[in-house]
């Protein structure tokens, strides 16, 4: 039903459907966290869909290194991008790689992005998500 890949060393657990029932049933504890999960999905499900619509290439890969980099607020320090090609970047935002890489430069030379041992990302990339 979906692809995905994954950016880092990932662990997946399968579990069938019989046994995810009875266990939404039984354990409250995990069916909470289960349903908090699911609803978090979908929160960031209908937020990628309003992003896609109303967002330009350029502010959909500042979103998305963000997103990445596990920004919460402005006042964090710069963080550090998992490992991912300028391919995987452009099929999360809906662009070509070749735009990916004209944004990625143009973020390096306004010094919002730096490349140390990978991505590294500064607070002032918030002024292209935040501002239009």
């Amino acid at each position: 039903m979906a692809t995905t890949t994954a950016a880092e060393s990932t662990t997946v657990l399968m579990i069938s459907k019989d046994e995810m029932i009875r266990v939404l049933h039984c354990e409250h504890e995990f069916s909470n966290r289960f349903v908090a999960h699911m609803l978090a999905r979908n929160t960031r499900a209908e937020e990628n869909l309003v992003d896609h619509l109303f967002n330009s290439s350029e502010k959909r890969l500042a979103r998305t290194l963000l997103l990445l980099a596990s920004y919460i607020s402005k006042d964090e320090p710069e963080k550090k991008v998992p490992k991912v090609s300028q391919e995987m970047l452009a099929e999360m935002i809906g662009t070509t790689r070749s735009r990916v890489n004209v944004f990625m430069n143009k973020f390096r030379k306004m010094g919002f992005i730096r490349y140390k041992g990978g991505i590294q990302i500064d607070k002032p990339l918030f002024s292209v998500v935040l501002h239009d």
